[in-house]
């Protein structure tokens, strides 16, 4: 092999391990961009936090009893009483969604492995989104003490409903993020950054449900129901690719 095919190869080779390869810079790791003679391809991700407008309160109401039909009658006077607290609490019936209804039997076993029937297990779920955020916590105070022991709640966490403005937020971070790594790259190579050739996004929203708790002081104030918003993280990544001038 002549000596300027061994230095194209090796080019070859290093510009794929290059493209295929990530690299950290200043703490932020980004896939390595994919360089050509015709401009340079690259990621970047903008991020923006966010108080959130929402909280999603899921809650199932259950009855055991000895037949399946008591126990569903029995279930079904409990989700009426947890419908009734939420339409007290101003909540819209679009926001309110069943999302599981059923009825089994439920078993113990002996030391000897005989199977005896205890009787049957009801249960409704629901799925309620609450955008008052400031009263979420006396709507779930509501439902409770209109169900009583007889329901438990699964979710009960901020979440974002309306992320459009945190959204374009984070894609104009990104954007610009993605320009100055453009035209790093341009300074170093010793060429001008051109047009832009091709954009696409991959969004991504991080979500992180928080817990809830109860305070159990005696006062009637502090043993409200509180649910602390915190902040959540929206973030847009976008893929460029921008042309070199000649």
């Amino acid at each position: 092999m002549s000596r300027n095919k061994k230095l194209v190869f090796l080019a070859m080779a290093m510009a794929t391990l290059l493209t295929s390869c990530g690299i950290d810079v200043g703490g932020d790791t980004y896939n390595a961009p994919a360089i050509s003679d015709t401009g340079v391809t690259l990621d970047a991700t903008g991020s923006v936090k966010v108080v959130p407008d929402g909280v999603q309160f899921n809650f199932s109401v259950f009855a055991v009893d000895a037949t399946s039909k008591s126990a569903s009658e029995r279930a079904n006077v409990l989700a009426s009483s947890a419908r009734e607290a939420l339409e007290g609490s101003k909540i819209d019936k679009r926001d309110i969604a069943t999302t599981n209804v059923s009825v089994y039997p439920e078993y113990s076993y002996s030391q000897d492995g005989i199977q005896s029937l205890n009787g049957f297990r009801a249960t409704q779920s629901f799925a309620v989104t609450l955008r008052d955020t400031e009263n979420s916590g006396s709507v779930v105070d509501a439902v409770v003490l209109s169900v009583g022991t007889d329901l438990t709640i699964e979710t009960l966490a901020p979440i974002l409903i309306d992320t459009k403005k945190a959204a374009k937020q984070a894609r104009e971070n990104a954007i610009k993020l993605a320009k100055a790594k453009a035209e790093d790259y341009a300074n170093l190579l010793g060429v001008e950054l051109g047009d832009v050739i091709s954009v696409r996004e991959f969004a991504t929203t991080a979500s992180v449900p928080q817990p809830w708790l109860r305070d159990v002081a005696s006062s009637v104030e502090s043993a409200k129901t509180v649910i602390d918003l915190g902040a959540q993280e929206v973030s847009i990544t976008v893929e460029v690719h921008w042309a070199f001038k000649r």
